[in-house]
């Protein structure tokens, strides 16, 4: 029977790993400005200061690009609540605390760059956006607390697992986000974006493979318990479920992307159907892993039925509406 490590003997264990893992990071990280990937020459005042207040018609961005990027800045407005996630789970002592001050440095900018785009571009309601923050901001996120789900990080290996997954989720939320946008700017600032969060994960994702080398058996307890439980941590935003159909019929992030993009390339980086240091209850769980992955992949048919019913509704509400605008034009003209 494998000896069960606590946290405090994992954190020792691991402060190696950390230590070259953030050296990596240094020296891959690139440093940019918010300011740099804004257009300000697009912008002007709103009616407080003289100018004019925001209208539906002034954005530029479809329906599916506007809502993936309120989403994803909604969720990066959570920032305080997950900077006390990790540094609860970690500790602030060198090197762990090194690394959580300087990722929750990083992810600021993330806020402070989209917030900007979004206001100078009036691509969307800067009222709604402020009322929906402060809500989001006030529930925080404190998943297994405030009716929030079942899922609490109840061990390092809780966290660091849960993040490897959530921060290439949100990398490639934020590409296609841009993709979707149809804007070069946007699309080069969700791009900058998403190379911070693909070292964030980078980071996560090999200090979790160290612990499973270190920890196997305890390792696969929080990692079976994850993904068997996995949200973004954007779930907490309101009218989230609404969104989330939005975003996922629009291909910017769908349960195909979450499958293929996300969950797939973790495990296999981790090896975890090759490995065979896996015993007992754990090795239960890693096959576990292999029917969860058969379930995802019977979502995503499922889903791809449903978006293409959806998609039709859609395709003919328009037509309908094009009918009835041709027939109002060709009265107006005839009278």
């Amino acid at each position: 029977m494998s000896t069960v490590l606590t946290d405090l003997q994992l954190l020792h264990e691991l402060e190696p790993v950390v230590e070259q893992n953030i050296n990596r990071h240094m020296r891959m990280r690139k440093d940019w400005n918010p300011h740099d990937y804004i257009p300000w020459s697009d912008g002007k005042n709103f009616y407080a200061l003289g100018g004019q207040d925001w209208n539906p018609e002034q954005s530029k961005l479809s329906e599916v690009a506007q809502t993936a990027m309120v989403q994803n800045l909604l969720t990066e407005d959570n920032l305080p609540s997950y900077h006390r996630e990790i540094a609860m789970n970690f500790h602030m002592d060198d090197p762990w605390g090194f690394w959580v001050n300087r990722w929750t440095a990083e992810e600021n900018r993330h806020g402070i760059a989209l917030r900007d785009y979004l206001l100078v571009t009036r691509a969307i309601d800067p009222v709604e956006l402020e009322i929906t923050r402060m809500e989001q901001v006030t529930r925080g996120f404190s998943p297994g607390q405030n009716q929030q789900g079942d899922l609490f990080a109840e061990s390092l290996f809780d966290s660091v697992m849960y993040v490897s997954f959530q921060e290439l989720a949100t990398r490639v939320s934020h590409r296609n986000t841009g993709k979707a946008c149809n804007d070069p700017v946007a699309d080069q600032l969700l791009q900058r974006v998403s190379a911070d969060e693909n070292l964030h994960m980078i980071f996560y994702r090999d200090v979790s493979a160290a612990g499973l080398d270190i920890a196997p058996n305890q390792a696969m307890t929080s990692l079976h318990r994850v993904l068997r439980n996995f949200k973004m941590p954007g779930y907490t935003v309101p009218d989230f479920r609404r969104k989330a159909v939005i975003i996922a019929v629009g291909g910017v992030y769908d349960p195909r992307i979450h499958l293929d993009d996300v969950v797939m390339p973790v495990l296999k980086k981790w090896r975890i159907f090759e490995r065979d240091d896996f015993t007992g209850e754990a090795a239960e769980m890693r096959d576990d892993l292999g029917l969860l992955i058969e379930e995802l992949e019977d979502a995503c048919e499922k889903f791809e039925v449903a978006k293409e019913r959806r998609l039709e509704r859609e395709r003919k509400v328009a037509e309908k509406k094009a009918m009835k605008n041709l027939l109002l034009t060709t009265s107006s003209a005839a009278s």
